[in-house]
C-alpha cells in the first residue's frame, strides 16, 4: 500500500487541502492528521499525545493493502494552538478541540474522526479506515 503524504501549515493549508479534495476520490480512503508543530529545540512535538499517536497511525497505514491520502496539518506553537480564535479550531469543517486529531474525509465531507485521546489506538486507526 502507498501512504500520500503530504505536509501543511496553517498558511499553506488551503491549496494543499484543495489538492487533496481533487485527488480524494484515487484513493481508497484519505484522512487529515492535524498535528502540533514540532518544538525547534528538541525536534519533537511539544505535544506528548502526538509523539504517542503519530508512529502508530503511519504503521497502521502502511500496512492497509490500499492507497491512502494523509494530509498532515501542522496546528503551530503552543501560544498558537492555544488562541481559542485558531482558524481550525473555528472552521465549522473541523472544530479541532485537541490535537492529535485524525479525521476521515470523503464526499467532501468529515466522515468519521479520532480526538486526540483516542487517535493513538490501533483498533479505532483501523476502524475509522475502513469505515467502521
Amino acid at each position: 500500500m502507498t501512504v500520500k503524504l503530504v505536509d501543511a501549515t496553517i498558511s499553506s493549508f488551503g491549496s494543499a487541502f484543495e489538492k487533496f479534495k481533487s485527488e480524494a476520490p484515487k484513493n481508497k480512503a484519505n484522512l487529515i492528521l492535524f498535528l502540533a508543530d514540532n518544538d525547534p529545540s528538541t525536534n519533537l512535538s511539544w505535544c506528548p499525545d502526538c509523539v504517542r499517536a503519530e508512529p502508530v497511525i503511519l504503521k497502521k497505514l502502511k500496512a492497509l493493502p490500499d492507497d491512502v491520502a494523509l494530509l498532515r496539518a501542522y496546528v503551530g506553537d503552543r501560544p498558537t494552538w492555544r488562541n481559542p480564535q485558531h482558524p481550525w479550531r473555528v472552521d465549522s469543517r473541523f472544530k479541532l478541540t485537541g490535537v492529535p486529531t485524525l479525521i476521515s474525509w470523503e464526499n467532501d465531507a468529515v466522515k468519521g474522526r479520532l480526538e486526540d485521546y483516542e487517535a493513538h489506538l490501533e483498533h479505532k486507526i483501523i476502524a475509522l479506515v475502513s469505515g467502521n
